[in-house]
């Protein structure tokens, strides 16, 4: 109940850091329905009486049309910008949303609702810059010599809060709201930057680039893509933190696998990945590249090799430190996946569809979408080679939904190989939905 009446007191705080009355509160909340083509809200004074609850001591939840327009409300600034960053009146809200008793998941789509919004607005190029850094990257823009941490650790914000996005909005949508962060980093490492912000700013341009990279190539640009990872790779060589290293060739290895025909590329980089991996200290990473040898090696035939390699990924997994420098990196739902893989190429079907199935399970957040999706139509593959095929198209219907919501390159490569191991079928109705469905969204 503590919680609550805090909540209560933000929304009200918050209002009041507006300079808004209830009245006015209210008014711009009809206005904003009728903006947003949302259904007429009741009159002024019915809308006022329901912020007041919401603010009263024992106070109400906001439904879903309200919250919706209240983050509208929030996220824009007085002068008519848009911000969402840590310290925004937005940021603030959703905090508020939170105590009041909101689930992090209805927050999470909350946040995501608004950036979709604000980029098709053409606002949001930098709106997850918190605003007292939107001041200070303007100065160090002008004269690098003027940047300071916090500009620095503002930059950083934005590249992990659309990394975090991944799975919630369309790819293009994300490209667009990290590429005005990762060119303001390129401008300021390129200096004159004091020289002890350098290597964090140049860990800010690695992980810019290797987003910018998988960004690229989901969206169907290798071009772009092969030169990001170019840039990563060569600014993660300059840092001692060979475990950035390794990330960048892991996350390089797994587009060189689905954008060339053959394995050779992507175990050459997964191979670099491990070498650098078992130097460095994230173990978490060191278990996700041996995880990524398993996989190679199983696609390759070599089951030998790809046991061994998972259980040096097991033995990693037991015991990461708590400080571990990239701990959400990997987890046991991705080991498990991985497992499955290696079951599929050169193992037990009836194992790698089990181990399919309980990695979909654990992989549950907003972020882990995309892979959930790859899971779950690897789950597809499995259970076609136990002569389920049926059951394999219903499986194959969920990715298709989760494809087309993320715009993702990958999921929608395994869909169509998939849908290769279906042709003995190919004449059955339940086949010929399918490929309606792959056809009405993904246009193939």
């Amino acid at each position: 109940m503590e919680d609550r009446a805090a909540g209560a007191a933000r929304l009200k705080a918050l209002r009041h850091r507006r300079g808004l009355s209830l009245a006015e509160a209210a008014r711009g909340l009809v206005a904003l329905a009728e903006e947003l083509h949302q259904p007429a809200l009741p009159a002024v004074a019915s809308v006022q009486r329901s912020v007041a609850r919401w603010e009263a001591r024992r106070p109400t939840m906001p439904d879903d049309r309200y919250q919706l327009l209240l983050a509208h409300l929030y996220a824009r600034t007085p002068a008519g910008g848009v911000s969402l960053g840590s310290g925004s009146d937005f940021a603030e809200y959703l905090h508020a949303l939170g105590l009041l008793g909101e689930s992090e998941h209805r927050i999470a789509e909350l946040r995501s609702l608004v950036l979709c919004a604000a980029t098709d607005s053409g606002g949001g190029l930098l709106a997850l810059l918190a605003p007292s850094t939107q001041a200070r990257l303007d100065v160090a823009l002008a004269d690098p010599s003027q940047a300071d941490e916090a500009t620095v650790a503002g930059l950083a914000a934005v590249v992990a809060d659309v990394n975090a996005e991944v799975g919630s909005l369309p790819m293009v949508r994300l490209q667009m709201l990290l590429a005005p962060a990762a060119e303001a980093a390129r401008r300021l490492l390129a200096g004159p930057t004091p020289a002890p912000l350098m290597p964090h700013l140049r860990e800010v341009v690695v992980a810019a680039a290797t987003l910018g990279g998988r960004l690229a190539f989901e969206t169907s640009d290798d071009a772009a893509s092969r030169a990001l990872y170019a840039e990563a790779t060569r600014e993660a060589g300059l840092l001692e933190q060979p475990w950035r290293q390794s990330s960048v060739h892991m996350s390089h290895a797994l587009v060189t696998l689905y954008s060339t025909d053959g394995l050779d590329g992507a175990r050459r980089l997964v191979d670099q990945a491990v070498r650098t991996a078992r130097t460095g200290e994230s173990t978490l990473t060191r278990a996700r590249a041996h995880a990524l040898q398993a996989e190679l090696a199983a696609r390759a035939g070599h089951e030998r090799q790809a046991q061994t390699a998972l259980g040096l990924a097991w033995y990693d997994m037991e015991a990461p430190p708590e400080d571990d420098p990239s701990p959400s990196s990997f987890s046991l739902g991705h080991l498990r996946g991985f497992e499955g893989v290696c079951e599929l190429y050169v193992g037990d079907p009836v194992a790698a569809h089990d181990r399919f199935a309980r990695s979909a399970e654990g992989l549950s957040a907003p972020r882990e979408q995309v892979q959930r999706a790859i899971v779950t139509t690897d789950q597809a593959l499995a259970r076609i080679r136990l002569g389920e095929p049926r059951g394999a198209v219903q499986l194959l219907h969920q990715c298709v939904a989760a494809a087309s919501a993320t715009g993702g390159r990958v999921p929608a490569l395994r869909l169509r190989r998939a849908r290769r191991e279906l042709r003995p079928w190919r004449r059955e109705n339940w086949v010929a939905d399918l490929d309606d469905h792959l056809m009405d969204v993904l246009g193939s």
